[in-house]
């Protein structure tokens, strides 16, 4: 089974159960300025709904080009934090690996600079 991540979207974040081509479950929320509170937990609440453990997981796959640079790092660095306590490969739809050891890394991709400091009035 596979677990697939996308936070690319600033308020939006989608994670899914897939095995094989088939989505055995998918779950969108809102999340603006708190993917990274709300992502792990969503991701327990998934598996134990639908009786899957961390260990039934054979890789995961991760969104890691566009949208904005925080959200999208929270998705990369969870899939890899993942992967890598896990032990099973991690993969990316944008193609930015990186072999660390035995392990592969994905990098995000990002399609602008990060704009990370709040604009002076």
């Amino acid at each position: 089974m596979t677990l697939y991540i996308n936070t690319t979207e600033k308020d939006l974040v989608k994670i899914a159960i897939k095995d094989g081509n088939r989505e055995v479950a998918v779950k969108e929320f809102k999340a603006q300025y708190c993917q990274a509170e709300k992502l792990l937990p969503a991701i327990s609440k998934m598996l134990s709904n639908k009786k899957i453990k961390l260990g039934d997981l054979d890789n995961i796959e991760v969104a890691n080009k566009g949208g904005s640079f925080t959200s999208l790092r929270i998705g990369v660095l969870t899939a890899n934090a993942l992967g890598y306590a896990l032990g099973i490969p991690v993969v990316a739809s944008g193609e930015k690996i990186v072999k660390a050891g035995k392990f592969s890394i994905i990098k995000p991709i990002y399609d602008k600079k990060p704009n990370i400091t709040k604009k002076k009035a």
